[in-house]
């Protein structure tokens, strides 16, 4: 299905799917024996979405290699690609609430558990905003396993292209108090102007010493549709709703280390086969360039 400008979704269709795989490689990340990553409500959370393709995947059901061609190398690597991700956001959250922050607001949250699952300070504050659908649903579901917040948690049901900042602060977010801002698995889904607005929107309501981390795909500008096609088809042959050639925004648009540096952010920009090496895992052979993004507001712009 073709995006609109007001489309919206569950997570068992489109953009609201690209959540359920990537819980889905967390729930097999966290059963690597390496440990990178423990995210023990990211199995439960597919299985409650009902989609026979992620339970089957998620329990070695599958072959990869029958359903897409994949070998048994690049499957590993997609797994431990999540792995390296997931971490890294979780380390930055960490840090960030480690220095004193003690506000915290994930974009698009989906199936993100981290504000049950991570061990946050007293007194931290976590707003999580996506559509109605994807939070009730995460949040009955956690409430029926027993799950309860680690943190105070206010749910903010909005879609990030219409103005969220509104119904945030009335949920009572504090934009004068210092906040680390998760933008993580969003960008290619919003059209350019609207990432700018995204980081416009997150400069406005950050005071100094704020932070903010997500992920940038250098080549969404080219990117190839016909791929896109083809790594969708395996999906679709299991009745899973999925076009990612039609959910992924791209052309040109600005690089987000260029955007936030001029208002005001000071950042690191790392890319994914140094998080590999970082993590002691050898980097796949991928022409996957996308650059993880953490850093803090000095208000220099």
């Amino acid at each position: 299905m073709a995006r609109t400008d007001d489309d919206d979704w569950d997570l068992a269709s489109g953009v609201g799917v690209t959540a359920t795989i990537v819980a889905a490689g967390r729930a097999m990340a966290t059963r690597d024996s390496r440990g990178l990553i423990n995210d023990p409500f990211a199995e439960p959370l597919v299985r409650a979405v009902g989609l026979d393709f992620f339970t089957k995947m998620m329990d070695g059901e599958l072959d990869m290699a029958a359903i897409g061609n994949v070998s048994p190398a690049v499957a590993q690597a997609m797994v431990d690609g999540n792995a390296v991700r997931t971490k890294y956001f979780d380390e930055y959250l960490r840090t960030a609430t480690d220095g004193g922050i003690r506000q915290v607001a994930i974009l698009a949250s989906g199936l993100d558990a981290r504000a049950y699952r991570l061990p946050w300070p007293s007194g931290t504050v976590v707003y999580e905003i996506d559509q109605p659908q994807v939070l009730k649903f995460k949040t009955t579901t956690l409430a029926d396993l027993g799950a309860a917040p680690c943190a105070t948690q206010h749910c903010v049901p909005i879609d990030l292209r219409t103005d969220w900042p509104t119904p945030l602060q009335a949920a009572g977010f504090d934009p004068a108090a210092p906040t680390a801002w998760l933008a993580e698995g969003l960008l290619i889904y919003l059209k350019p102007q609207a990432q700018d607005r995204l980081f416009d929107n997150i400069t406005a309501l950050s005071a100094p010493g704020s932070m903010v981390a997500t992920e940038f795909v250098c080549s969404i500008v080219d990117f190839d549709a016909e791929r896109a096609q083809t790594i969708s088809s395996p999906f679709r042959d299991h009745g899973i709703d999925i076009d990612l050639a039609s959910l992924i925004y791209t052309g040109q648009r600005n690089h987000v280390l260029d955007y936030l540096a001029a208002l005001g952010w000071r950042l690191e920009g790392v890319p994914l086969t140094e998080l590999f090496e970082r993590n002691g895992l050898e980097a796949p052979a991928t022409d996957d360039d996308t650059i993880f993004i953490s850093g803090a507001l000095t208000g220099d712009s």
